[in-house]
């Protein structure tokens, strides 16, 4: 595979090759989500599928940029949250309310608005297939860019393990059907890496 040079970065010192394959799409497609919703400030900020792939780097990213943090997933995933940088982890949307954003890993669309302030914003990883804007709520969401300069930073996060590299499993090409099924059965944790 040929990528122009200023998509790409190079792994840090200290960073297993593997654990590096499963930075790029997830950390950069998180990171320009939380570049949609504009400085933290101390605002509030909601993580829907908080410990999936895009999720796990949305609750790490908006915490060094100084969101408080809330995380919604399985218990189970707690001290990985609170490793990240979660506020709070709670696994019901129930009693959840007024958050200032939301970046809703989950496709949960109209039960994550109903938990945000009116006049803030969501922010959805499944372009065309976000709610409606109800409320002056902003609504975003987007396709990862390529940025070989901020994906440098999060390789760097990563190394530094102020971010943490999620492998679910590694397996070789010929396995591939394996990872592609631990995919469609979900609740993954990481990223599936396929290798020579």
């Amino acid at each position: 595979m040929i990528v122009p040079a200023a998509d790409a970065a190079p792994v840090p010192d200290g960073l297993d090759l593997l654990d590096a394959a499963t930075v790029p799409l997830n950390s950069l497609t998180a990171d320009q989500l939380l570049a949609r919703l504009g400085p933290a400030r101390g605002r509030r900020l909601l993580v829907t599928g908080a410990a999936g792939g895009v999720g796990g780097y949305a609750v790490g990213l908006a915490a060094l940029a100084g969101w408080a943090v809330t995380a919604l997933a399985r218990p189970s995933d707690t001290d990985f949250l609170t490793r990240a940088g979660a506020v709070e982890t709670i696994n019901s949307l129930e009693g959840a309310a007024g958050f200032d954003a939301v970046l809703d890993g989950a496709r949960l669309n109209d039960a994550a608005l109903r938990n945000v302030r009116d006049h803030g914003i969501y922010a959805g990883v499944f372009p065309g297939l976000e709610p409606k804007s109800e409320r002056g709520i902003t609504i975003a969401s987007g396709v990862v860019v390529p940025d070989g300069h901020r994906l440098r930073d999060m390789l760097a996060l990563t190394a530094q393990r102020r971010l943490e590299a999620r492998r679910a499993g590694t397996v070789p090409l010929e396995n591939a059907g394996q990872a592609y099924q631990a995919l469609r059965d979900g609740g993954q944790r990481g990223r599936w890496v396929l290798t020579p």
